[in-house]
């Protein structure tokens, strides 16, 4: 019996190093390089993130965990996973997501079921949002914002003629926000249900919805936000405090105020690098959705602005790609990422100086998290997916 030799095939990939530098190769030997400007801006962000979650963090780490890198270790470990996520959606193309958008949409949905079913939602906060994965946890709302963003790019691209169409084609697409609005608002998270249909009304609008439509929807809107505030003690709480902190500055009040002492204190120049003083247990988790205080006190005037500079640098890039799409889809799906992005910039900096109520919002890219940083880079590695076939 003649016995064959044959040789172990070896396998493609050896180690997680040999998966980075094929998609290295295969985004460099690709023609079509993404938005350089657009991800430089992204880049420095993340940078600038990582900066200010140690320095407004590490008293808290210290004293929490008895370690401060605590957060930044964490933070380098979501950026990194994020990163690894932007590098492979910036390699695939983006029409790729064309077919497993109504794949992608009802998994998004399963996800906001399962946070609420009590034993599986974890809760912080108030709010029933995460789902436990060991030492870590992911947020499902922060995966229906891209969901649904790719979801309607695609319903969009195909059903704009019919857009003009209370029945055929604003209805419909209105029904699926309302849905996933209802769903995040059951947790409840208002400041993400608010980033999330905003985002798609953009979207809509856009698209050619007739404007008495959405006055329309906005009467119906108004009168449903008035209900919301009014069914929930807490939120009445935080419009008074908004509208008057100092009536009490201990309780509901006690975040905007300690906010605005950090903003107010930081002047032209900011107190220095690491020399905040609210981060010394006053304002509580600086490192969260309030980290653009501290980046006021710290860097002052100067450094907030440069901040603001990168975001409106990265909206105006991001629009471009939109305006310079191959296609209608391109279009949208890079519309609705920059939008959401944009939109969920200017309501953290509003709340952190004082304009809106507290709604709980993270600062994309610079926040401290885990779901929230690696889908916005995940989000971001779509658009810069984008930016490779747009005519920049």
């Amino acid at each position: 019996m003649v016995i064959s030799d044959i040789k172990a095939k070896k396998p493609l990939f050896q180690n997680k190093l040999d998966v980075g530098c094929f998609l290295l190769q295969r985004l460099f030997k690709s023609k079509n390089i993404p938005d350089l400007v657009l991800a430089a801006v992204i880049l420095s962000l993340l940078v600038v993130g990582a900066v200010m979650v140690y320095s407004s963090s590490y008293v808290w780490a210290e004293y929490k965990y008895g370690d401060q890198f605590f957060y930044l270790k964490r933070q380098l470990l979501f950026c990194g996973v994020g990163l690894i996520g932007m590098l492979f959606f910036t390699v695939l193309p983006y029409n790729t997501w064309k077919k497993y958008s109504k794949l992608l949409l009802l998994a998004c949905f399963l996800l906001l079921l399962i946070v609420l079913i009590p034993g599986i939602g974890m809760e912080r906060g108030g709010a029933q949002s995460w789902i436990g994965i060991g030492a870590f946890s992911i947020q499902p709302s922060e995966f229906m914002k891209l969901g649904l963003i790719i979801y309607l790019s695609v319903y969009l691209s195909v059903n704009q003629k019919y857009i003009t169409s209370f029945k055929n084609g604003f209805l419909p697409s209105l029904v699926l926000v309302f849905a996933a609005f209802g769903l995040i608002m059951l947790q409840p998270d208002l400041g993400t249900g608010v980033v999330l249909a905003a985002t798609c009304m953009v979207m809509i609008f856009t698209a050619g919805a007739r404007l008495s439509h959405f006055l329309g929807l906005a009467v119906i809107g108004l009168i449903g936000f008035l209900f919301l505030i009014v069914s929930a003690p807490y939120r009445i709480s935080r419009i008074t405090a908004f509208i008057n902190p100092w009536e009490d500055p201990l309780g509901d009040g006690f975040q905007i105020i300690q906010s605005l002492y950090a903003v107010g204190p930081g002047g032209l120049m900011g107190l220095g690098l690491g020399d905040s003083i609210q981060k010394y247990f006053y304002l509580p988790e600086p490192q969260n959705d309030f980290i653009f205080s501290i980046v006021a006190e710290e860097l002052g005037f100067l450094g907030g602005t440069f901040v603001i500079s990168l975001f409106a640098l990265l909206f105006w890039r991001g629009i471009k790609v939109a305006l310079e799409a191959p296609d209608v889809y391109g279009k949208f799906l890079a519309l609705g990422i920059v939008s959401m992005l944009s939109i969920q910039v200017m309501i953290n900096i509003s709340v952190v100086i004082g304009l809106i109520p507290v709604t709980g919002i993270t600062l994309p890219f610079l926040s401290y998290g885990g779901s929230s940083l690696t889908l916005t880079l995940c989000s971001a590695g779509i658009l810069l997916n984008i930016s490779r076939f747009s005519r920049l």
